[in-house]
């Protein structure tokens, strides 16, 4: 472990996971490396036996005799990167079914494709998939010095390992992209020019909190569609980016129907776009769209880790109507505008005074709740919009 347990900063995840265990006979928990997977799960459960698949003798083991390697772990266990002997789960299943006791085994996996594509083929009805991401705001406030002010926050991230060791983001973060992310990238696609793909990185940065266009994005990379939709699989997959769909009605003919693309961890995006600083995001061109990928980061953090589905989305009519985050759930439509500044303006309401207007009027079955993410420290209630500063947007339920 990277750090001891006493240290460890409670997560947010943690009560809806011991919540399943209770329930199910095997629980996964899957999300990015390093977003600390296994020490929740070790932390959560300290008399479980541990094992990673992550050394090769280890993982030849499970992988070539997969029922010798269970029968060392019959009273159950935490079994990690488990995307490595993704076979091993269909041997997992005669075990809970022969012995379905809540909570047996607990799996984390880094690459949920692979973990997904296993557990559907195996573990339907007998597995609770959860989802770790690096910490939401909230959840860095618990570490000794998280950073104050939103530039600061911006430009660091979120990855737990910096904030635990006092590292410098740059430096970590070149390794981290050195480390794992090309990795992956290898393993899954074979990508044999990782210049191209470096340079994909770079430019999907550039993009965060855009509409995806593939023409565009391959005219500058000179690669192919169909490259570039499997690269961009991998950063979904690896949870490095998300895709936000367009939300919309049937009454609504002129949506349009492009995805937003959003970096997941604003401090890696800073470091592929070079920004080496916090104080250059003051002026930086991306400043805007950068605050808008944290507070989209911050959002599903908050859905994810109490085991809520996405449901979120983004909005742009035709017409000129533009809604940055829409969340659709149980007759309830919460739609966000995010604003990096520091001071509300008039300005910020005109996009869901609209919305509103049409909801009303085409989906009076829905409650409309409208708010404003801005970089300022002041909440405030205009009318029927909760204007809510950076820091605080953990304090609402989304």
């Amino acid at each position: 472990m990277w750090f001891t347990f006493d240290d460890m900063i409670e997560r947010n995840l943690h009560a809806r996971l011991c919540e399943l265990a209770g329930k199910m006979p095997v629980v996964a928990v899957t999300g990015p490396r390093q977003s600390g997977k296994t020490t929740l799960c070790r932390y959560a459960f300290p008399d479980k036996p541990y094992v990673s698949l992550e050394p090769l003798d280890v993982r030849d083991y499970a992988v070539k005799d997969p029922r010798g390697f269970l029968r060392d772990y019959g009273s159950g266990a935490v079994i990690d990167e488990i995307q490595h002997a993704p076979d091993l789960l269909s041997y997992l299943q005669q075990e809970v079914d022969g012995n379905p006791e809540p909570g047996r085994f607990i799996l984390t996996g880094s690459q949920h494709f692979a973990l997904t594509e296993a557990i559907t083929q195996t573990l339907a009805g007998r597995i609770a998939i959860l989802y770790l991401l690096p910490p939401s705001y909230d959840e860095l406030t618990r570490f000794g010095d998280p950073p104050n002010d939103l530039r600061s926050t911006v430009w660091t991230g979120a990855y737990p390992r910096i904030y635990d060791r006092g590292l410098d983001p740059q430096r970590w973060l070149a390794d981290y992209v050195t480390t794992y992310v090309q990795r992956d990238v290898r393993q899954v696609l074979n990508v044999t020019d990782l210049e191209a793909f470096a340079t994909f990185l770079k430019l999907m940065a550039g993009r965060t909190a855009n509409e995806l266009n593939l023409s565009s994005l391959s005219g500058d990379t000179g690669v192919t569609h169909p490259t570039l939709r499997a690269w961009l699989s991998v950063l979904e997959t690896s949870f490095l980016c998300i895709r936000l769909p367009a939300w919309h009605r049937s009454f609504r003919k002129q949506a349009i129907k492009s995805a937003k693309v959003h970096f997941l961890d604003t401090g890696l995006a800073c470091y592929l776009l070079g920004v080496t600083e916090p104080q250059q995001l003051a002026s930086h061109p991306l400043r805007g769209a950068l605050f808008e990928s944290w507070v989209v980061s911050e959002v599903l953090k908050w859905r994810l880790h109490r085991g809520l589905p996405q449901r979120m989305f983004h909005l742009r009519h035709a017409k000129g109507l533009e809604v940055d985050l829409v969340i659709e759930e149980g007759g309830r439509l919460t739609a966000t505008e995010v604003k990096s500044a520091a001071t509300v303006h008039t300005d910020f309401f005109k996009s869901l005074r609209r919305l509103g207007s049409d909801v009303s009027s085409h989906d009076d079955h829905l409650e409309f709740d409208a708010r404003v993410v801005y970089g300022g420290d002041s909440g405030q209630q205009r009318q029927t919009t909760t204007v809510i500063p950076w820091k605080q947007i953990h304090e609402l339920r989304w």
